[in-house]
């Protein structure tokens, strides 16, 4: 990391202390999260890695907000979010934390335009002309009339990012978001999220299997056995 990209240490974006999750699975109890303590500058792009089943995914959902701990706190600029009530939890999400999912999970009958004005929506919001912005910030504008099915993966995968900043989050959650992509989507993709995190110093955390591309990153943590490394 070089200077121009230097973290700002004493700001905390994202803090855990002592997290827990496990399963269920028959009689037998798998524990996932073992007491996680975790500290996430602001502005920082931290990869997340480990080994299939090692929890990698189960842990970004609980610092998105998305699957709560069996015990433990996760703070997000300051508020812990597993405090608030559902609605405010709710809310708290939508204007605060971006996700991509790996399955793009755009909604078929609605245009591209459309899915990435959902958010907006959501809050009650007309978000067209910061829907139209997001998709021009990803290189698909001329493309906002078309539905999920006229586009190929990586275009639907960008779709999916541009709803995801369309609130201007200071959060941007990835899980596996090259994982169907071909090696050159990949990188565009890539691209793509490092390039708004760096502009916007927004937060940016990914989960992938790929050690190479967890690289371009500012820190990688591997999970293993419940614990972060």
């Amino acid at each position: 990391m070089d200077a121009g990209q230097a973290v700002c240490v004493s700001e905390v974006m994202i803090e855990t202390r002592d997290l827990h999750r496990s399963y269920r699975i028959g009689k037998k109890s798998i524990e996932v999260l073992h007491g996680i303590d975790l500290k996430i500058h602001k502005g920082e792009k931290v990869f997340l890695c480990g080994p299939s089943g090692a929890g990698k995914t189960t842990l970004l959902y609980t610092l998105a907000g998305l699957e709560s701990p069996e015990r433990g706190s996760v703070h997000i600029a300051g508020t812990d979010i597993y405090q608030l009530g559902r609605r405010q939890q709710a809310a708290f999400r939508n204007r605060s934390i971006g996700y991509v999912f790996q399955n793009y999970h755009l909604l078929p009958e609605l245009t591209a335009l459309e899915n990435v004005s959902v958010p907006g929506a959501i809050s009650g919001l007309n978000h067209t002309e910061a829907a139209l912005a997001a998709l021009d910030r990803v290189g698909l504008k001329d493309r906002a009339d078309h539905l999920p099915a006229e586009l190929s993966g990586g275009e639907q995968q960008r779709v999916a990012i541009a709803r995801a900043i369309v609130n201007q989050p200071t959060v941007l959650f990835a899980d596996e978001p090259t994982g169907n992509l071909d090696s050159r989507t990949s990188k565009e993709i890539m691209e793509i999220l490092l390039q708004l995190a760096n502009e916007h110093r927004v937060t940016l955390i990914v989960v992938t299997h790929d050690q190479e591309l967890a690289k371009v990153g500012d820190r990688t943590l591997v999970i293993k056995d419940g614990k972060v490394n």
